[in-house]
């Protein structure tokens, strides 16, 4: 077990990387996850696949608030993939894509911060665990981060939608 990692825990971790960074990508390129592109495809995939392996590592006893976040996070995404799916495409459905997809963004920061940060620096994390309140702070201002990128894709939507161009990221 490598830093505290179990086997799933490595692959769960190794997904839910890939995701963030396809994500990300995403949003720097084209101000929205969309999976029209490989790299959105493989955001929702990874997303999912973090998300259902998540399930089997959470070591904290019954269910708790981590299994909560990965069943909103499921939810989330079947919700923004069939928005993008819909056969008579609104405005409403770009919204509902947009900010779902961006919302599950933000669900994959919460365990990553959390989890990075209560193991690193080895020898001396920043923070002591989940109820760390130093912790909190930080998740609250990525939240924030978060509520300010949404509010420009809304204002990007409200002004003309940016279709998902083929580019380097297909």
């Amino acid at each position: 077990m490598m830093l505290g990692l179990s086997s799933l825990g490595a692959v769960h971790t190794a997904f839910a990387f890939v995701a963030v960074v396809c994500g990300y990508a995403m949003i720097f390129r084209f101000g929205r996850i969309g999976a029209a592109l490989r790299f959105g495809k493989t955001y929702v995939a990874c997303t999912v696949i973090a998300c259902l392996t998540s399930f089997g590592i959470f070591m904290h006893g019954g269910f708790n608030i981590a299994h909560a976040l990965g069943i909103l996070t499921l939810l989330v995404l079947a919700i923004a993939w069939i928005a993008g799916r819909s056969a008579a495409w609104s405005r409403p459905a770009k919204y509902l894509e947009t900010l779902g997809y961006t919302a599950t963004l933000f669900f994959h920061m919460i365990p990553g911060t959390t989890e990075t940060f209560t193991r690193f620096p080895v020898g001396a994390p920043l923070f002591t665990g989940p109820d760390d309140p130093n912790l909190q702070k930080v998740i609250g201002i990525i939240l924030l981060v978060f509520i300010i990128g949404m509010a420009l894709q809304v204002r990007q939507i409200r002004r003309k939608p940016a279709p998902m161009r083929r580019t380097s990221l297909v």
